[in-house]
């Protein structure tokens, strides 16, 4: 069953955040996946991702760019794994029917948005009862995670 890390923004946001992830999900030597609510949001992240690092890029990609395979992290508003990921993020509510095709999942959600916490729930009891090992994870004051669950 594939790891799934709930993540509940309370002091970042998803462009502050999702750099980070993906940074230590590429030092780790996997690929991943940013499965995103729609196109236009795939393109706000393709370009984020160009000048979030303050040392260089995190190499990444989406439809527009092609050539998937040779893609470290992939963006998307579709359900696809093109590039052979590892690792599976998703993001604005965007979910996901080949959970099964990955090691680790990280639901990214903002806690500040109401709507956003129930989903988030909702999906968390969804996972649990389909066997995923399922955790949650809350950022502190400092804004570091702290498991929670």
């Amino acid at each position: 069953m594939t790891e799934v890390r709930f993540y509940h923004l309370t002091r970042g946001t998803l462009d502050s955040v999702l750099p980070i992830m993906l940074e230590k999900t590429l030092e780790r030597g996997q690929r991943a996946v940013v499965l995103a609510g729609s196109p236009e949001r795939v393109e706000a992240l393709t370009s984020h991702l160009w000048t979030a690092k303050d040392r260089g890029f995190l190499p990444h990609g989406s439809a527009k760019d092609g050539r998937a395979g040779d893609q470290p992290i992939w963006l998307s508003d579709k359900d696809e794994r093109p590039n052979g990921a590892q690792v599976l993020f998703l993001t604005d509510g965007a979910a996901s029917e080949k959970l099964g095709d990955y090691d680790l999942c990280a639901v990214l959600f903002d806690g500040n948005d109401p709507d956003a916490a129930a989903a988030a729930r909702d999906r968390w009891r969804a996972f649990k009862d389909a066997g995923h090992e399922v955790t949650y994870w809350q950022q502190d004051e400092s804004g570091k995670w702290d498991k929670k669950a």
